[in-house]
């Protein structure tokens, strides 16, 4: 490997980008085999060279994947939990993946894993409003006014859920497609309406659908899917941001 600008080689294996790069290296927070190094025009070579960040050694970065999952349920949406399954134990690859989002334990249907931070951390941000669509099935029948609640939206926490597109499929099934991620909001959703949820599941994210994939299956995005996502997200070469972990998801609409 040739050398580089060392704010170059920060921005490379995802610990921040140039512009805090430079910072960091200015403050003296950046480490070159031992010796602080706060000279903007300094080079590395990323084969030979040691390089520290706050004392934390930085590695090459991993080839980015993306990937779909189908929950089965049961499983619970973290890396680690003890005394549980947890999705991860679901997909063996050599790069180290996490969740986006979260379905919880009770529920199926599509996560999406990936190690590139920056798409991680923007499709779990609230301000992000990609549709998230679910196929849900309840106790007992529900009317069409009830279902009409549902659209409209419901008071949780103090205020209204943003209005929902609710399509009926049966007597006590229906979708939903919200774009909004409270937690647990559809369970709590169907609960106000007077109802319980028998079986929830998530069958779309943004454009990105659950299709035939069978129960605990994982696939790889395709590039049109890949292109399209970080088209939207405004990522198309955008580094990879996770520190040691990423941040926890959130739960999103279930």
């Amino acid at each position: 490997m040739t050398s580089m600008r060392l704010q170059k080689w920060l921005s490379e294996t995802g610990v921040c980008s140039r512009r805090h790069g430079e910072i960091f290296i200015q403050e003296g927070r950046v480490r070159v085999n031992g010796k602080v190094v706060k000279e903007l025009g300094s080079k590395i070579d990323p084969a030979k060279d040691r390089v520290e960040v706050d004392g934390r050694l930085l590695r090459p970065p991993q080839e980015k994947v993306y990937l779909a999952l189908h929950k089965p349920r049961g499983y619970v949406t973290s890396v680690h939990h003890t005394g549980h399954q947890v999705v991860m134990e679901l997909v063996d690859l050599p790069q180290r993946v996490y969740p986006v989002g979260r379905l919880d334990k009770e529920s199926t249907g599509l996560l999406l894993l990936t190690n590139d931070g920056r798409l991680h951390n923007q499709l779990s941000h609230p301000s992000f409003d990609h549709e998230k669509e679910y196929e849900v099935a309840v106790e007992r029948p529900i009317t069409d006014d009830t279902l009409k609640q549902l659209a409209d939206g419901v008071p949780l926490d103090g205020r209204l859920t943003r209005p929902a597109q609710v399509r009926r499929l049966s007597g006590r099934r229906f979708l939903i497609v919200l774009q909004e991620g409270r937690n647990r909001q559809i369970r709590r959703m169907v609960t106000h309406v007077g109802h319980k949820v028998k079986r929830l599941k998530r069958i779309r994210v943004a454009h990105i659908r659950l299709g035939s994939m069978p129960e605990g299956a994982w696939r790889y995005l395709t590039a049109v899917e890949l292109k399209k996502l970080l088209r939207v997200l405004d990522l198309n070469g955008a580094g990879n941001e996770f520190k040691d972990a990423p941040p926890s998801g959130r739960d999103v609409g279930e």
